[in-house]
């Protein structure tokens, strides 16, 4: 990650953070011991949280890794 800049740097890293999480969320549903099925409100909401977190990691992925121009102003002496 060459010239870029702090922000692009803090939505790369929550990005990262954003997947990890997605992963350890599908792990805890996958060990959940579910007598309900799909049913069960906690289900639906771990599901939903695993869709969110992958969701927030690609948008921030794409923003960390995009190729932005340098738009300072610059003066001229």
């Amino acid at each position: 990650m060459n010239n870029r800049g702090i922000g692009q740097k803090i939505a790369y890293g929550t990005a990262l953070f954003s997947y990890c999480s997605a992963i350890v969320l599908a792990y805890i549903l996958i060990t959940y011991d579910q007598d309900t099925g799909t049913a069960d409100s906690i289900i639906a909401s771990m599901m939903a949280g695993i869709v969110f977190l992958i969701g927030v990691g690609i948008v921030l992925h794409v923003i960390g890794k995009a190729n932005l121009p340098d738009l300072r102003i610059r003066k001229e002496v």
